[in-house]
């Protein structure tokens, strides 16, 4: 079977720039129980998935468990609709003695017919390294 009787495939598509050292770590597509009355997502499921999103790097680096601790910054730069194809790309932007800043942007995809790709979120975030009892510990232990 040759390589021609694949089926083409569409791409999708990448940001126009995305910051140095950052990871695409998630895509999801919201549903119709993600929206509110107006027919928007809901910015708290959006910011649920940024931080779902902002702690693959984080858990990597700590090698156990991590807990949000803050949400240093939060911007919603466009609303997002069912439809809608989210990526979130994550770069560590500090690791401290026991935590990690993250910064997620978000990106949709709409309109498959002819496809836009627009930044809709940009957000940073704090995570710290745990222990078993809930407390913080060394990133290095």
């Amino acid at each position: 079977m040759s390589d021609d009787s694949r089926p083409n495939r569409p791409s999708l598509l990448a940001p126009p720039s995305v910051p140095e050292g950052a990871e695409l770590v998630m895509r999801v597509m919201p549903l119709p129980a993600d929206v509110n009355a107006n027919g928007d997502v809901f910015g708290g499921w959006i910011m649920a998935q940024v931080d779902i999103a902002g702690a693959v790097l984080p858990a990597r680096v700590a090698r156990g468990r991590i807990a949000t601790v803050a949400v240093n910054q939060f911007v919603f730069k466009q609303a997002v609709s069912i439809g809608d194809l989210l990526s979130f790309y994550a770069s560590i932007t500090r690791i401290g003695t026991t935590s990690i800043t993250v910064h997620v942007e978000v990106f949709a995809e709409r309109n498959p017919a002819a496809p836009q790709l627009v930044k809709v979120t940009d957000a940073n975030l704090t995570y710290v390294a745990i222990d078993g009892q809930g407390r913080p510990r060394s990133l290095a232990a």
